[in-house]
């Protein structure tokens, strides 16, 4: 993926990349690399993918290209997606394999690839939470339904394939249901 910003800033961090981030001058905490900040997003476009939304997070342990992760609205930290009832929290894609104290993009907005378990996905269906933390699955049977993404390959694909591309516009996990 190769992404190319539509209002482009001079400073920003590429969307594949990860950011150290640098102490504030009190050293209280540490903070993106101006001009990036955190919560901020971004439009950017890819030859292949098209069109897509960026915000910027702080990264969790764990996390590859792909993950499917939650992230606090108000903290902006993130944690790979878990199969929890009733989250009702916003997702994201993770761009880079930003770690726990390192910023990244991730992606709110577009077509966006995806991690997924071992199991053939359908053509345009929904996607749920796995049982394994930061992948999507196409069956209810064991995950929460991520609200506002569904699959977007154009045949099936197969249960070797580790990703599955997902149209997604700002997504959340399923909240609870009466």
């Amino acid at each position: 993926m190769a992404y190319t910003f539509d209002d482009y800033k001079a400073g920003l961090l590429q969307i594949a990349n990860i950011d150290t981030g640098i102490t504030t001058a009190n050293g209280s905490s540490a903070i993106p690399t101006p001009p990036n900040v955190l919560g901020g997003v971004i439009r950017a476009f890819d030859p292949t993918y098209g069109e897509g939304e960026f915000i910027m997070l702080v990264g969790v342990a764990s996390t590859v290209v792909g993950s499917l992760v939650t992230y606090n609205a108000t903290t902006y930290q993130t944690a790979l997606s878990p199969n929890t009832a009733n989250l009702a929290q916003p997702v994201a894609v993770a761009m880079s394999a930003n770690l726990a104290g390192t910023f990244g993009w991730y992606q709110i907005e577009g077509l966006a690839v995806v991690k997924k378990t071992a199991v053939a996905v359908n053509v345009g269906v929904p996607v749920y939470q796995s049982a394994t933390t930061g992948r999507v699955m196409p069956t209810a049977a064991s995950g929460k339904q991520v609200l506002g993404a569904r699959s977007a390959n154009l045949a099936t694909v197969a249960a070797t394939v580790s990703t599955v591309i997902v149209s997604i516009n700002r997504p959340h996990m399923q909240g609870a249901t009466t």
